[in-house]
């Protein structure tokens, strides 16, 4: 995993459908060719961003979600 200092133009980000309108803590995930990336919502296109693999996203959401690593 590792901080995104490239161009994030042409990302379509996906809000939890968990979040509530009231905000509260969040991410934003959007999916490119070869990585996932993953923001914080209160910060939307004015803070960091990090980059995970679409393995290692796999892997965390499976286990997330309670079932065997990807």
């Amino acid at each position: 995993m590792e901080q995104v200092t490239e161009d994030m133009d042409g990302l379509h980000w996906f809000k939890s459908s968990y979040s509530g309108s009231g905000g509260g803590d969040c991410v934003e995930v959007a999916a490119g060719l070869d990585a996932v990336y993953v923001r914080d919502s209160k910060t939307s296109g004015g803070g960091p961003v990090l980059r995970v693999g679409r393995g290692q996203w796999a892997a965390f959401t499976a286990l997330a979600a309670g079932g065997p690593e990807a």
